[in-house]
């Protein structure tokens, strides 16, 4: 059924003036002229083929009909601030679904959620680890976190923080007397392996100790396997800066030497450019990068030793 409907500016005009039974207050509240409240009552008279105010005495009269009319108005207009309000607080609060891998949800994400749940209470995080891209046009996901180079196209994308390699290990292994002085005394431990033993090798050759084969130690295929088993003392891992910082900031970790190697890629906040603005996904990213802007500073002050 076509709606036969007047202009929403003539209705708003219209009971404003009948509420404050003024064409100059009226046009105070809306913020235009007195004449502009007045031509857009008449206009809607003219359009509705019936008055709605009389004018008596310099004074504004509402009519029987404008009477009967501005209910209708009034409730009307009542039910869409209502709903456009309802539809507002859910862009910022309601359920938020983020995607992240198992890796970043297990060693940086979930041991922050608390801060942000009782930061923000009216929103209901829901975290899905898992492997795969994220498809926001078929899956019901708000936002994620990946690892990669940042090439997604048609997405807003912010890079999480910058990422370097490096080795770790308990406080543990520090003490004693295999003590870690120099690079080649990793020989020395089990060294955890992530996948292969490519890595390791490539970071001993970097650090100038020739003819060593790192075949000792378990390969894992889990960054977040790798790192735990460092924080228990069962070997050295390389790990990157973003998996390692909640373990290195806690004491759970230390680098035992300085060299790191820089790594191009590094975690990123993606999500579809429609939605980027929203105001409970832009919360979220805000939060996002203060945590990591906050880890940054921490591990600055912790040394080489162990940041």
């Amino acid at each position: 059924m076509l709606r036969r409907l007047p202009p929403l500016n003539a209705l708003k005009a219209f009971e404003a003036a009948a509420r404050h039974e003024s064409f100059t207050r009226a046009a105070e509240e809306l913020c235009v002229t007195q004449g502009a409240v007045s031509h857009q009552v008449k206009g809607l008279e003219a359009e509705l083929g019936i008055k709605l105010f009389n004018r008596e005495r310099q004074r504004l009269v509402i009519t029987g009909a404008g009477r009967d009319y501005l209910g209708v108005v009034r409730d009307a207009l009542d039910r869409i601030a209502v709903g456009t309000e309802r539809l507002m607080q859910r862009q910022s609060s309601g359920v938020l679904t983020v995607s992240t891998s198992p890796d970043f949800a297990a060693k940086w994400l979930v041991h922050r959620l608390g801060r942000f749940s009782e930061a923000h209470p009216e929103i209901d995080l829901r975290i899905s680890a898992t492997m795969h891209h994220v498809d926001f046009a078929r899956e019901d996901v708000d936002l994620a976190v990946r690892h990669g180079d940042g090439n997604w196209p048609g997405h807003d994308v912010i890079r999480l923080s910058p990422e370097q390699l490096f080795a770790v290990c308990s406080p543990k292994l520090l003490t004693g007397r295999q003590r870690l002085a120099r690079p080649s005394d990793v020989l020395k431990f089990p060294l955890l392996h992530l996948d292969d033993r490519k890595a390791w090798t490539r970071w001993l050759e970097a650090a100038g100790v020739a003819d060593s084969e790192p075949s000792q130690g378990p390969v894992l295929n889990r960054a977040s396997m790798v790192i735990d088993a460092a924080v228990d003392g069962q070997g050295i891992a390389l790990a990157r800066t973003t998996l390692a910082a909640w373990d290195l900031i806690s004491g759970r970790l230390v680098r035992p030497f300085g060299d790191a190697s820089r790594l191009s890629r590094t975690y990123w906040i993606v999500c579809p450019k429609a939605t980027s603005g929203l105001p409970k996904i832009k919360l979220f990213q805000d939060w996002l990068l203060a945590e990591a802007a906050q880890d940054h500073r921490r591990l600055q002050k912790l040394g080489p030793k162990a940041a």
